[in-house]
């Protein structure tokens, strides 16, 4: 699979965007795997990322390990660790803090201008090539969004995604939530965040299966997971991430932050030392947990070993010439071991059959006798042991029929569907963004 980081010192990097269920830089998947990082001690001055050497150090490793991204939670981070991020190879979540001054909601009485801070704080860091998104805050919390009311929340969150935008219009804007809001409506962010600690593989595939339908159309992020080692041990901890990892990319989330790069962590002016969740410990030392994030990363969203079932994707087509050549290059960037096109040319009057055939795909002709006679014409040649079904004016996403074995692989269903994403802007045009996901299986 290309890879979609841009070369360690690179001047220049596109910006990543969503499109879809995934983000992507230029026409490239970009899977997040990422790891937080602070909060830290602050210095004299307050600022809390200043030992540059120890920054590049752990940058460098995680680099090493096959991580590419490194959350900020709870401050903006200056640009010296930006361009040292930018150095190795890893894109920076920047941390908002609007949980911070979410109680001045409450009371306005000598309440600083939130959005102003806001706006400052991005201003420092906008545009810079090393960051991946803005995060609006982390977890405002249950009671708080109850006391307040969740459309004041609602607003508020709202209101700090417009200064963002104000001042770094190109850049990706998300807000971290937890399962305890998750009821809050921000359709405006462009990506979905949630941080989520479950320590059962059900309940964990099963949560974020809800939170794909809260996510809609929207790329999907675990921005926080992991487990304790300090109550549940090393190995337990390894165990726990490598399968949390697993889960997360196989649910067709767009990537993961896991929770923490070390267990040094400053919290409320002290040190923590109650708690163990980092992947290398205070010294900096790898726990079992890093080799165990570093193995499930190495293929995603599915290791590629095993024998892969074929498929035999049909497309039936009347009349389609005006988007059919978009939906042929789509299926050419299909990333899967084993597979067959069959166009079905429903009795077209236009060139249909000959833009098929400039893709090499097998092309059949019949009168037109409408879209179930040609769905069953491209069935009964299908020699797949599961057939996918996509329209002539849908562009699948490159990894489209990877998610349709893998679902049939562990589920009983005969029969599985997927989300129709609609292109911005004009619907009626050809767009590279994934689109259906429909297939049934063959085998007996």
């Amino acid at each position: 699979m290309p890879s979609s980081d841009s070369p360690r010192g690179s001047a220049r990097q596109p910006r990543p965007r969503a499109a879809g269920k995934f983000l992507f830089v230029d026409d490239r998947k970009l899977w997040i795997r990422g790891v937080t990082y602070g909060a830290f001690r602050p210095d004299a001055e307050g600022r809390e990322y200043q030992d540059g050497a120890t920054i590049e150090r752990d940058f460098a490793l995680m680099a090493a390990n096959g991580l590419n991204a490194v959350r900020i939670p709870h401050t903006i981070p200056p640009r010296s660790l930006l361009d040292i991020a930018q150095r190795h190879g890893l894109r920076v979540m920047a941390g908002l803090s609007a949980e911070q001054y979410a109680g001045y909601l409450i009371d306005r009485e000598g309440a600083p201008d939130v959005a102003a801070i806001v706006r400052q704080k991005v201003r420092e860091v906008a545009g810079h090539p090393a960051l991946l998104c803005h995060a609006l805050g982390n977890e405002i919390s249950a009671p708080l969004v109850r006391w307040l009311g969740h459309r004041r929340v609602e607003r508020y969150l709202e209101q700090l995604y417009r200064a963002v935008k104000t001042e770094d219009p190109g850049a990706l804007v998300t807000y971290v939530n937890y399962p305890t809001t998750e009821y809050l409506d921000l359709p405006f962010l462009d990506l979905v965040a949630f941080n989520v600690y479950l320590e059962s593989p059900e309940a964990f595939a099963s949560y974020l299966a809800r939170l794909q339908n809260l996510a809609g159309d929207r790329p999907l992020l675990m921005s926080e997971l992991g487990l304790d080692a300090r109550r549940h041990g090393d190995p337990r901890q390894a165990e726990v991430l490598d399968w949390q990892v697993r889960t997360t990319f196989g649910a067709g989330c767009c990537g993961f932050f896991a929770f923490a790069w070390t267990d040094e962590w400053f919290r409320a002016g002290a040190e923590v030392q109650d708690w163990s969740f980092g992947l290398t410990d205070r010294a900096r030392r790898p726990r079992p947990a890093l080799a165990a994030v570093r193995d499930a990363i190495t293929a995603v969203p599915f290791p590629k070993d095993g024998t892969w079932p074929r498929i035999s994707v049909i497309v039936c087509s009347y009349n389609g010439e005006r988007t059919l050549r978009d939906c042929c290059e789509g299926l050419l960037r299909l990333e899967y071991p084993d597979f067959e096109v069959i166009v079905v040319d429903d009795g077209s009057t236009d060139d249909t059959a000959a833009i098929a055939h400039e893709y090499g795909f097998r092309v059949i002709s019949t009168p037109n006798r409408g879209l179930g006679s040609a769905r069953n014409t491209g069935l009964r040649v299908a020699t797949g042991e599961i057939v996918a079904y996509t329209d002539d004016d849908a562009r699948p996403d490159p990894h489209w029929l990877t998610y349709l074995a893998a679902a049939f692989r562990r589920t009983p269903h005969a029969a599985i569907g997927g989300p129709n994403i609609p292109p911005p802007g004009d619907a009626s045009s050809p767009t590279p963004w994934p689109l259906p996901l429909v297939a049934r299986c063959t085998c007996s």
